[in-house]
């Protein structure tokens, strides 16, 4: 073991733990946009049967912030095998296997932090309201027009948030990527699983300033988000 309080191995998932948050983020909030567009539409003009389907698909959205993160992982493990549909599908299409891999770790960790983008967006479309998209919508403006010009720039704050939630909540995950990625260096050992192999091997001194680092960045993105205005309401909504 290495004198050194940070060693190669250490920066090595650490710049992991960056990219895969990089990564999810990125991906999160283009899939979670139209998501939260959809879930934010007012529901007095809906049947009862698409209010009920709207029900089914918040409450899977919000699964990880109840679920066991060891549930939810052994669960994509099974999903993920040679013999599944999707593991099936993912080696048909060049991807190979996706347990114990940075693809498998981005989707599991995609689903496990959905509900931290998806609800901030929610909160910011549902704050900005219909009146803005109908005035525009008298003018002659189209749908595309619409969000780009008026929702986007209205709901910028959610975006953030969003994406600071995202992000953070991804370099904080440790259940699902030891179930997904196992502790492969270099491909899947992120600073979580890390700070994890550190005090199995009694090297507490690097466990302590891994955690430090973790510690401090949390705190850093949490103190932000609550103490920014715009889209603070939304923020505490959530948080």
């Amino acid at each position: 073991m290495t004198d050194s309080l940070l060693a190669p191995a250490d920066i090595e998932a650490l710049w992991l733990t960056l990219k895969l948050a990089s990564v999810v983020t990125v991906l999160l909030l283009m899939i979670s946009t139209p998501l939260a567009l959809w879930l934010s539409h007012d529901n007095t003009s809906q049947t009862r049967d698409r209010s009920k389907v709207k029900g089914i698909v918040q409450a899977v959205i919000a699964l990880p912030l109840v679920l066991p993160p060891t549930v939810l992982g052994f669960y994509l493990l099974i999903a993920f095998s040679p013999n599944s549909l999707v593991g099936q599908f993912s080696h048909a299409i060049g991807l190979g296997s996706l347990a114990f891999s940075f693809s498998g770790l981005v989707i599991a960790s995609m689903i496990y932090s959905l509900p931290f983008v998806v609800q901030p967006l929610v909160n910011a479309f549902n704050a900005i309201g219909p009146r803005h998209a109908e005035a525009a919508a008298t003018l002659g403006a189209g749908r595309w027009d619409t969000f780009r010009y008026i929702t986007l720039p209205l709901a910028r704050p959610g975006f953030i948030t969003a994406g600071v939630l995202g992000f953070a909540h991804t370099v904080g995950e440790f259940g699902v990527v030891l179930m997904i990625g196992g502790n492969i260096a270099g491909e899947t050992r992120v600073a979580s699983v890390q700070i994890y192999d550190h005090v199995e091997a009694l090297a507490y001194p690097q466990a302590h300033t891994l955690s430090a680092i973790l510690l401090l960045f949390s705190f850093a993105v949490l103190l932000w988000v609550y103490a920014r205005r715009p889209g603070n309401a939304e923020a505490k909504a959530w948080l």
